[in-house]
Order: C-alpha cells, then structure tokens, then sequence
C-alpha cells in the first residue's frame, strides 16, 4: 500500500535538499534494483513495484515486508524516468569511506563537473577499471541526482565518493603524483604511472580551474591525432585510467 504521503516524499527525493535532509535518493528499473537486492540488501528501504515485478522478486523470498505493489499510474507519478521500468527504490546514502580503507590505490578528483550524466558515466567508468576513490569539488553536480544515478547503473554503491574543498584536499596530498588532465600535457603514454596517484578532471567547458592546476605537480595529455577540439570529460576519464591501470 501506498499512501499519498508516500507519493509526495518520493517525489521531493527528486531534490538534493530533500535527498540530504532525508540520507536516502531513489534507484529506479527492473535491472539496477535486482542488483541493488542482491549486492546492497541493507541500504533499501523500501521497493515500491508492479504486480509483475513483485510477483517475480516474491519468487525469490526477498524483502517481503520491504514492498508496496503499486500500479503504473503511480508508478508514473513516482517515477523521474520518462519511460517508468516496474520498480522505484529509496536507498540510504552510503556513508563516505576514508580513502585507507579503499581498495584502489589511484584516487579521481573531479573539479567542477556540471553534467549528471557526465559524472555518472565516469562513477561508471572508474567501477570498471577498480578505482574506487572519487573526490568531487564541492560544485560538481550531486553523485545521486537522479540521471547520475541512471548514467552510473549499478556502480553508485560500489564508489566511495565525496565532496570536499578541492583546495584543503590536494595540499594535504603534496607528497603524491597529483596529475592534471589538459590538452597540452605531457603525454599519457610517456609518463611513469605511480602506485598511489592523484588525477584531476576539469569542467567540461572550461577545464580545471587555476586554484587546483596549481596544487597540480604534473600536467598530462591524451595526444590527439584528428581534428577533433576536446573530448568529453568522461570519455578523457575512460582513456585516461586505461593507461593508469594497464
């Protein structure tokens, strides 16, 4: 059962505000709430699903006492998808790791990122290559924002990821290999990659500040060969951290 209080308080979770008062955001589709139950049972609070759906996951003895059956207007009015997929999830914000306690030794630091997409993909992209340290600047876009948390699919939870003063983090860091991503570096594949690094992706549009590029001890480049100006900061990230963790 679902009540229109319950409509109403999913619905404002389409809000950072709400999302930070509350420590919860929505995952929303048949496939990223399967993995959800099966890697991260303890964050759901609750599942809110079609008869189709809950009769599927009831298969399984799953979280009974956890689901709502919901039809698809209300799923719709649930909903931040254009195309609603079955299930809408509320999902306790993970708590932030201490980077000693992380498992991957090569940490992104993301300055600025305004795109929820861009950053999701990245959170994506940094899950597929076992990195699972990302420090964001206090302005890049909220990591659960609803298209974030579509674009990174199943890799949210699996992140440790925080937002701090980009300024206070990368001075205490000085005795690292602190890498700024530009078009003009030195390039990639002629640098000697560390154990423990530091690599910083710009804003889409105007790169890394200059507060942070110069807490930055070296510049790197992915040569360009074509004529294209600029590569989106995502994919940069991607071709980046194949060469860091070949």
């Amino acid at each position: 059962m679902i009540t229109k209080s319950d409509i109403k308080y999913i619905q404002s979770l389409a809000h950072k505000k709400f999302r930070e008062e509350e420590g919860v955001f929505v995952i929303e589709g048949v496939k990223m709430v399967g993995e959800l139950i099966k890697e991260y049972p303890d964050q759901i609070v609750h599942l809110y699903g079609t008869q189709q759906w809950v009769d599927e996951v009831k298969k399984e003895k799953l979280l009974g006492s956890k689901i709502s059956v919901i039809d698809d207007i209300t799923l719709g009015k649930i909903s931040q998808l254009k195309s609603p997929n079955q299930v809408v999830a509320v999902v306790k914000i993970p708590k932030q790791l201490s980077e000693g306690n992380s498992m991957s030794r090569t940490t992104i630091v993301l300055d600025q990122i305004q795109d929820p997409g861009n950053l999701g993909t990245i959170i994506r992209t940094c899950d597929w290559f076992g990195i699972q340290n990302i420090v964001c600047s206090l302005d890049t876009v909220d990591a659960f924002n609803p298209k974030t948390v579509q674009s990174a699919k199943g890799s949210l939870l699996r992140m440790n990821i925080q937002y701090t003063d980009l300024i206070t983090y990368l001075s205490s860091k000085q005795e690292m290999p602190i890498y700024a991503a530009i078009l003009n570096g030195t390039s990639i594949h002629e640098i000697e990659v560390q154990e423990s690094s530091i690599v910083i992706i710009g804003n889409e549009a105007s790169g890394i500040s200059k507060e942070v590029m110069v807490l930055a001890n070296q510049t790197i480049s992915i040569p360009k060969i074509g004529k294209a100006e600029s590569l989106n900061a995502a994919i940069a990230t991607a071709i980046i951290l194949s060469h860091f963790t070949k």
